[in-house]
């Protein structure tokens, strides 16, 4: 099993400017130690010119009590350099199984 160190990215969803309608994910990041409890890789060709790389990775994290109240808005983990989506979040006191999908390519901090 291989160990993780890393950032894991909360969207906040806030009204930017307030009054305006307009909502955006506020992204807060939070460094996590854990393990790497699956790690396996995917190429989805579609119609697309070059091929999607998803991953099954799962991974493990200690979760403090930031995490165990706000996973429900956890978007991404970064990991091997690259920013994950999480797919699903289960918790597994005291800690947080995270699953992992496609490259994120939504909003960072």
């Amino acid at each position: 099993m291989a160990r993780f160190h890393g950032v894991v990215g909360y969207g906040i969803t806030e009204e930017t400017p307030p009054g305006s309608g307009i909502w955006v994910d506020n992204i807060v990041e939070q460094s996590y130690f854990g393990d790497v409890v699956r790690s396996s890789r995917k190429l989805d060709e579609g119609e697309q010119l070059n091929p999607d790389i998803s991953v099954s990775n799962a991974i493990s994290i200690v979760a403090d009590q930031y995490a165990i109240e706000h996973f429900f808005l956890i978007k991404y983990v970064e990991w091997m350099g690259v920013r994950w989506t999480v797919t699903s979040v289960e918790v597994q006191s005291p800690r947080l199984l995270l699953r992992l999908g496609v490259v994120y390519n939504g909003p960072t901090p």
